[in-house]
Formats: C-alpha cells, sequence, structure tokens
C-alpha cells in the first residue's frame, strides 16, 4: 500500500451529475485531498452553492480550467462531455500526473471506429494505445500500473459484467447475444434537453437508439475482448421514469450444460462489488441506488437453452464516478473498497 499522505485530485467538469457524484464519494475518501474543481461557466462560485447536500464538506469554489493549477494534482478526473479530456491529457501525463476519464475519449481502441459514433477528430490518437479500459473484474492487474484509465460506461459495465462469466467459459454462442436496457435520466448527463424533462419523462417508457448506439461498438469491443473473439451483440437501450439505475437484461443460446449459479458464483466470489443473487432472484434498481454495487441473477427457463442475465447497477456510481474511484484505488495500491463503502438508499 502507499504511504497515509493524501492523494491531491482535480476534477475537470465538476457541474454535472457524474461530477457532483465524485465530489460526493471523494469528500469522504480518507486519502483524497480535492484540490481542484473546474468549471468555465460556474467560476468563481462556492461548489456548495450549486450543489447544497456539499456544505460543510467541500469548501472549495469553482475555477476556470485556463487558470487551474492541475499539474500539482496526483491524479485528474475528467467528468466532461466527449471530447475535452483528450485535448489536456497529454499535458498531464507529461507531468506525471495520472488520468480517469469518465467520457469515451479512450474508450475505443479504433480511431476510425470512434470518430464514426462520436463525430469528431481524436486529438491524441497516439494515447489510446496506453489507456487501460477500466473494468476491475476484467483488467485489475493493467490498472495497477496504468498512466490514464478509460473509464466504462454505465450501460457497457452492466452488459459486460453480466455477459463475462458466461464467455470467460465459452458455454454460449458468442454470436447471437442480446443485450435489452433500461436507465434512468440521470444517464443523460445535467442539460436541458426536452426528452429528459419531467413532463416528457415521467409516466413514460421508451425504446432508443435501436439503430445503433454510441455505447454499443464499446460494448462489442469488451465483450471481444472476454470471449477471446469477435461477437454479435443486439443493443437496445431503454429511457425509463427514474432518475438514476440501469437494468440489463441479457440473454444469450447455451452451446453446452452448465451449471450457471455455480458458474456466476465461482467467477465473482472474490469480488466485493459484484453480488450473485440466490437462484430465482429479480434484482431491483433501488437495491444499488447511490452504491458501487452491481447485483447480478442468472436464469434458464425452463431448463432450455436460452441463459437470461439479469444486471443491476447505479448508472452515476458503478456506470461513472464510482468505478472511477475504484480505479484509482487500484492504481495507487490502496484498498480497492477505500471510500466505497456506501450502504444503498431505500427507500
Amino acid at each position: 500500500m502507499t504511504s497515509i499522505k493524501k492523494l491531491k485530485i482535480g476534477i475537470v467538469g465538476g457541474t454535472g451529475y457524474t461530477g457532483v457524484e465524485l465530489l460526493r464519494l471523494l469528500a469522504l475518501h480518507p486519502h483524497a485531498e480535492l484540490v481542484a474543481i473546474t468549471s468555465r461557466g460556474e467560476a468563481g462560485l462556492p461548489v456548495a452553492d450549486m450543489f447544497p447536500s456539499l456544505r460543510g464538506y467541500v469548501d472549495l469554489s469553482f475555477v476556470d480550467p485556463a487558470s487551474a493549477d492541475l499539474g500539482i494534482c496526483d491524479v485528474v478526473f475528467f467528468a466532461t462531455p466527449n471530447g475535452i479530456a483528450m485535448q489536456q491529457t497529454r499535458a498531464l501525463l507529461d507531468n506525471g500526473v495520472r488520468v480517469i476519464d469518465l467520457a469515451a475519449d479512450f474508450r475505443i481502441r479504433d480511431v476510425g471506429v470512434w470518430e464514426k459514433w462520436y463525430g469528431m477528430q481524436h486529438a491524441c490518437p497516439d494515447l489510446i494505445g496506453e489507456a487501460v479500459y477500466g473494468l476491475p473484474e476484467f483488467n485489475r492487474a493493467q490498472i495497477r500500473n496504468a498512466r490514464l484509465i478509460a473509464n466504462p460506461g454505465c450501460y457497457p459495465t452492466a452488459v459486460q459484467l453480466g455477459f463475462m462469466p458466461l464467455l470467460q467459459a465459452g458455454v454460449v454462442d458468442p454470436a447471437s447475444l442480446i443485450a435489452d436496457a433500461k436507465s434512468g435520466v440521470s444517464g443523460a448527463g445535467r442539460k436541458a434537453e426536452v426528452h429528459t424533462f419531467f413532463a416528457e419523462a415521467a409516466d413514460n417508457f421508451k425504446a432508443y437508439g435501436v439503430g445503433g448506439h454510441r455505447h454499443l461498438p464499446e460494448i462489442s469491443q469488451g465483450l471481444s475482448n472476454i470471449a477471446g473473439m469477435p461477437v454479435g451483440l443486439t443493443f437496445v437501450p431503454h429511457l425509463t421514469p427514474l432518475i438514476r439505475g440501469i437494468h440489463a437484461t441479457l440473454y444469450a443460446r447455451l452451446k453446452t450444460p452448465c451449471d450457471l449459479q455455480r458458474l456466476f458464483e465461482e467467477t465473482y466470489r472474490n469480488e466485493h462489488f459484484v453480488d450473485i443473487l440466490p437462484a430465482n432472484s429479480h434484482p431491483e434498481t433501488r437495491s444499488v441506488r447511490a452504491s458501487n454495487h452491481c447485483r447480478i441473477a442468472v436464469h434458464q427457463p425452463q431448463g432450455g437453452d436460452t441463459v437470461v442475465v439479469l444486471s443491476v447497477i447505479d448508472n452515476l456510481v458503478k456506470g461513472a464516478a464510482g468505478q472511477s474511484v475504484q480505479n484509482m484505488n487500484i492504481m495507487f495500491g490502496l484498498p480497492e473498497r477505500t471510500g466505497l463503502e456506501v450502504v444503498p438508499l431505500l427507500p
């Protein structure tokens, strides 16, 4: 473990939902010292004035990114829209600062694929090869020595953790995977968009992005890495009238008989943040609200050859800020659960 000195932490883009979630977790992290929180639009405003829940816990004010001295940090988190982190990462790495990007700038290995799905030219494609994909349950060894972490997306986290035991064991057909996933409105970010207004999202349920969603290439890439071969994936996201939470219902075709419950329990036996529920369980999004846990149940309806996996996470925690703190802990040799022992909120 590292020495007990506190890590100096900067957050770029502290006004969004993932930014405030990072602040909530890091404010009580025993090895974290928040030294800079940036925002162009809110520079000079005390953080607690924007987020009263942080009164008494975060005493800093937002600073303009141009004047923020991020070079003094041990690690900088980017809780920004896509395309921001790649503009600043090289300079930070050159100064010996480690970077954890919660956006998608470094998730996709193929630059051409990334530019197609995100509609912009990548500013530092040479760093994509160095970036480590921050799914601890699969990439822990690489995360330990990383300078640059590409924190997974929310849908990709729930889907990959649900499929991982099946693909690693080679017991399902990797060419016909289906992910039917639902998310709360906070997944769209803290910006004014008509489809997330209360009158639009409340008392409503709809699919979107059926023809192609930005998380599709990330999920396909991750599942292919897990399987050791290309996979075929149909991914359909839905918007639900929830503030936070993701529920992924995953389908795969069995190739060989398998004790599925035992397989999942063995795969995640030593993973604190992945909870395999007893047979015949149905995990609920509220069971992980505000926590870094993923809860999973596996089913084999009527004893047939279809596997159904139910995977739930909080999109802002295990799907974003919490997983990034988990990655930070691994990178700096801290106990992985540090600052993340949060009991889910109920009701």
